[in-house]
């Protein structure tokens, strides 16, 4: 199955934490890169035209569109080939993908620079500032929230999200807001009646306007503007609401319009875990597979988000013994499956790559999830 390797498909986020960008990579290292799989995909022109897709020039022919930038592993002119010159002959845009121990380009010298944050570190005061005025700069391996307003303040336009799995206040008191959310959530996974759900939101007038914009977001889309928590349910079913108060908790509890990352990561999170999980064997102890691999991915986020430990979280709600162990010890193919994405999403791709090939998940199957994933939550907005 590595013959051809697997292809991750990491989100970058500009200001504000919006995604903004992509970055392709494959493993194992040398694998045979899948790019056509990215490019081919029926999703593919979904995705906003004016966000680059950084993607190993190997992979690449002068065909594919302006938005895909051709990416040269290299620390310099030793990257240079026939296939840089006919690239650049063809003026597509480039980038050098430095190691972390790369010699600094001239600026201008490529259209792009995507640099480790820990080499970047190390640089003179105002260096990037001076590179930035010709090539626009990426870093990578982003790992906390320091080193991502550090990238900010020194001239980097994206960043990789390994920040967004780390608590950015420890000893933050969790938001009371959100610990309502938890209590609703608890009530949701009881199968409570509508109208004892409908009353909490009659009390919490924060948690009903963020689930009215929620699902009135793109990812929606109703004909008409969904305008009453009964509304909602008539008009997207008990199940799929379930859905939007899981990713509810994720919104702002003040209802800022500056949207949450985790919000987006937990959904992309959730719909790859409910795609991927019927291809797992045995099949997790769920008694609806696919809402129940949603929630385990959608919950998994929540001790980054209330700044508590997830068996904390887990005593607050009456999940199932599946969810609990696949949460709170990666137990189970479906807790297997969740360590998988964790190690995608923190850049540690060998690790991913030999889970996934665990599992007998397809190379070109997660390059589905993949894609169906990031365009559904690309989507969601609280405008």
């Amino acid at each position: 199955m590595t013959a051809t390797g697997y292809t991750f498909i990491h989100p970058l986020l500009g200001h504000h934490d919006v995604c903004a960008g992509y970055l392709v990579e494959n493993a194992p290292a040398g694998a045979a890169p899948g790019a056509d799989e990215v490019f081919q995909h029926p999703v593919f022109a979904e995705f906003d035209h004016r966000h680059p897709w950084y993607v190993p020039a190997t992979a690449l022919d002068k065909g594919v569109e302006e938005r895909v930038v051709a990416t040269f592993q290299g620390a310099g002119a030793e990257s240079a080939g026939e296939l840089e010159a006919a690239l650049r002959q063809a003026r597509r845009k480039l980038a050098l993908h430095l190691p972390g121990n790369g010699r600094l380009p001239a600026a201008g010298a490529w259209d792009n620079l995507l640099i480790p944050l820990s080499q970047a570190r190390t640089q003179p005061p105002f260096t990037l500032h001076g590179l930035s005025t010709r090539t626009q700069i990426v870093a990578t391996g982003v790992q906390n929230h320091s080193d991502r307003e550090w990238a900010l303040a020194n001239a980097c336009a994206l960043c990789t999200g390994e920040y967004l799995m780390t608590r950015s206040s420890l000893g933050k008191r969790a938001d009371t807001t959100r610990q309502k959310m938890l209590r609703l959530l608890a009530l949701i996974a009881q199968d409570a009646d509508t109208d004892e759900l409908d009353d909490i939101f009659r009390q919490e007038t924060k948690l009903s306007y963020s689930l009215l914009r929620l699902v009135n977001s793109a990812a929606i889309a109703p004909r008409t503007p969904i305008t009453s928590f009964a509304q909602a349910i008539n008009l997207l079913g008990r199940r799929q609401l379930e859905r939007w108060l899981q990713l509810l908790i994720y919104a702002d509890p003040d209802n800022s319009h500056q949207p949450n990352p985790l919000l987006y990561k937990a959904a992309v999170r959730g719909r790859q875990m409910e795609l991927l999980a019927p291809q797992l064997q045995p099949l997790p102890d769920l008694p609806n597979l696919a809402d129940g691999a949603f929630m385990i991915g959608s919950f998994s986020l929540l001790d980054v988000l209330l700044n508590m430990s997830m068996p904390e979280i887990l005593q607050q709600l009456p999940l199932s013994t599946t969810m609990n162990d696949a949460l709170a010890h990666h137990a189970g193919s479906a807790g297997k499956l969740l360590l998988a994405l964790e190690a995608t999403d923190r850049r540690n791709l060998p690790v991913a790559a030999g889970l996934l090939e665990e599992l007998a998940i397809a190379p070109a199957r997660f390059v589905d999830a993949q894609m169906q994933a990031l365009s559904w939550a690309a989507r969601i907005h609280t405008p």
